[in-house]
């Protein structure tokens, strides 16, 4: 394969159209911006929620409260009582286990333990955030809790244990 070999995906590359070039062209006299009006003038132009000079529904529509934070990352919750009911007296629950188990859908998705629940079983938990109440509930079960990662804990709710 040479430099002069590559082509783009057939597809990929639209070709630009040509307006004001005879009207067999298809795009001759108005190049396609229709007869008068704001649309065909040169120069012009207006907002995307500009309609017409009647009253925006932008404008007609309350402001609310508060803000999304741009770099928030969701995580999945796992009750206490989802990990008792698929895993048994002794395990170790990583992601991996809980991929296995269907609580996650792919090994790098965030998630955190929860207290939902009662627990009887003694797990071992190797995870990177739990709740205080679920790492009180796992220990007097008789499991354990070993937190990784807790430096790359984010805002999504997560305590440090």
């Amino acid at each position: 394969m040479r430099l002069n070999d590559l082509s783009p995906p057939p597809g990929s590359r639209k070709r630009r159209k040509r307006v004001g070039r005879g009207n067999a062209s298809g795009k001759g006299t108005y190049s396609g911006r229709g007869l008068k009006g704001q649309r065909s003038r040169a120069g012009r132009d207006y907002n995307a929620v500009f309609e017409g000079g009647a009253m925006s529904m932008m404008r007609t529509l309350p402001r609310r409260k508060g803000f999304k934070a741009p770099f928030r990352v969701e995580a999945q919750p796992i009750n206490v009582v989802d990990l008792d009911r698929r895993f048994s007296d002794g395990d170790t629950v990583d992601a991996d286990a809980l991929v296995a188990a269907g609580l996650l859908r792919r090994r790098t998705q965030r998630f955190k333990v929860l207290a939902g629940g009662e627990i009887a079983g003694a797990l071992h938990l190797n995870v990177e955030r739990i709740s205080p109440a679920a790492l009180a509930k796992i220990v007097a079960a008789g499991g354990s809790v070993e937190v990784i990662n807790a430096e790359n804990a984010d805002s999504s709710g997560a305590d440090e244990a």
